[in-house]
């Protein structure tokens, strides 16, 4: 089978090795689509440190097409489409075992997963061994869109973690894949939202997909801007889909006395952020994180896309063929795009 292999920053490679075998209760998946997450973008530009050589992917849309004696035949057949996430989880600690498996104590993007002949999450390969614990069905919609689903389960998560209520103002900063994800549900949740994002382009676009308001910091103050908005009282809930440490100033500046700051994106550079802690206690402000996905977004991800409560295929930038590996990644590097999908 082919194989996309991180080799060195900036050095990724189409290698064949042996296709593994579906046995006991693993299913062989032929992936049809992955697309390139900023994270695999990172280790490809040597922001995210890995050991190479290094198999990314973890945005999956496949096909089984061969199961071990020991798979469920009720749940399961060959032909089945899924997408695979939840493949890093240990499924045996505190956090996976209380429901909490997007946490896992032992979450690890360089586990060597079965199957495989490096280390790495293993979706830019043409075929992958994985545990029907880790596949969810999907119908309706072409692969290319379908794999978006992970990135799609991992918003449905912050948007739960903020328990986004109807009515309630959401502030969205950043208008990259992620924010407009973020943008969907929360409009669905029965929330005005406004989005802030430099780039005019993505600001329409956030219009279209059903924010309330959109703000241009570079043309208006933001903090300004979202009081005349909601009347004076500011957001109840505000996600940074941003990495850049500066923005999470923005977020203290717009937030209403017992709201919620919602950090979604990891920070690049992760440098301290001041904060006035009795501020954040006078006003009761709630400063959460959030990272992942577990089964039940991932099973609601995949529901909501396959009936077409949310469309995905506004995200899908640009498609290549697994033999351009290369070019795919240059292209997703430039940071430009929604996602760049890569076909086997």
């Amino acid at each position: 089978m082919k194989t996309a292999v991180f080799t060195g920053i900036r050095k990724i490679t189409l290698e064949e090795c042996k296709t593994p075998t579906a046995k006991g209760n693993k299913v062989l998946v032929k992936v049809n689509s992955c697309a390139i997450c900023t994270w695999e973008q990172r280790v490809y530009t040597g922001v995210n440190k890995v050991e190479f050589p290094f198999i990314g992917g973890h945005e999956i849309a496949a096909e089984i097409v061969a199961m071990g004696d020991d798979v469920n035949r009720t749940e399961w057949a060959v032909g089945d489409k899924v997408v695979v996430g939840a493949t890093l989880q240990c499924r045996n600690c505190y956090y996976c075992k209380t429901g909490n498996s997007q946490s896992c104590e032992h979450f690890d993007h360089s586990a060597h997963l079965e199957g495989l002949p490096y280390r790495g999450m293993g979706g830019l390969s043409e075929y992958l061994l994985v545990s029907p614990d880790c596949i969810f069905k999907y119908r309706n919609v072409d692969p290319n869109e379908a794999c978006i689903i992970e990135p799609l389960s991992c918003v449905i998560h912050s948007v739960e973690t903020a328990n986004v209520q109807m009515g309630d103002f959401v502030l969205i900063i950043g208008c990259g894949i992620m924010g407009l994800l973020h943008t969907l549900l929360c409009q669905k949740k029965g929330a005005t939202v406004i989005v802030s994002d430099v780039n005019e382009e993505r600001l329409k676009l956030a219009k279209k997909l059903g924010a309330s308001y959109i703000v241009n910091p570079m043309k208006n103050n933001i903090e300004e801007e979202v009081k005349k908005i909601t009347g004076g009282i500011k957001a109840q809930v505000i996600f940074d889909t941003t990495p850049i440490p500066i923005v999470i100033q923005d977020t203290f500046k717009c937030v209403s006395n017992v709201g919620k700051i919602v950090l979604y994106s990891s920070i690049h550079p992760a440098e301290p952020v001041l904060f006035d802690p009795n501020w954040v206690h006078g006003k009761s402000i709630q400063i959460l994180g959030t990272a992942n996905s577990n089964d039940r977004d991932f099973m609601r991800a995949a529901q909501m896309v396959s009936e077409g409560v949310i469309n995905l295929r506004p995200f899908v930038s640009e498609v290549y063929p697994a033999e351009k590996i290369q070019d795919a990644f240059e292209s997703a590097a430039k940071a430009d795009k929604f996602r760049v999908v890569v076909n086997f």
